[in-house]
């Protein structure tokens, strides 16, 4: 009887445990910045500059990274994200356009596909 009862215990756990796992994964919303140039064959700012306008303005972010003509701005949350827009906004210079991107999270654009989409019937 004691052996049933540990075999049901340790998969209750398990169970418990992988509930856990998965609601901190879905509950994670990182945000995404990023800043492209106006006009074609415009210089992107280099990390550093916006590193230290950022980090004078005490926001936090995860990385900066440079991909294809774009500057790639990763944040642990959407508050800090729009943080952020608002000093960039108001420290680059003029021609630069600085707008949220879409997640990545393949969990995160189903859900919001559902979201978007008009529901219809019939």
């Amino acid at each position: 009887m004691t052996l049933r009862r540990l075999a049901w215990s340790t998969t209750f756990m398990l169970f418990i445990g992988a509930l856990l796992l998965t609601w901190s994964v879905i509950r994670q919303q990182e945000s995404t910045l990023a800043i492209r140039a106006v006009n074609q064959g415009a210089s992107m700012p280099d990390g550093f500059s916006i590193w230290h306008h950022l980090d004078a303005n005490g926001i936090r972010f995860k990385s900066i990274t440079p991909q294809n003509d774009a500057l790639l701005i990763t944040f642990d949350s959407s508050a800090q994200s729009a943080a952020a827009k608002v000093v960039l906004d108001r420290t680059l210079p003029h021609g630069f356009v600085i707008a949220q991107q879409d997640d990545d999270n393949q969990a995160v654009q189903w859900l919001s596909r559902l979201r978007d989409t008009p529901h219809r019937f019939g």
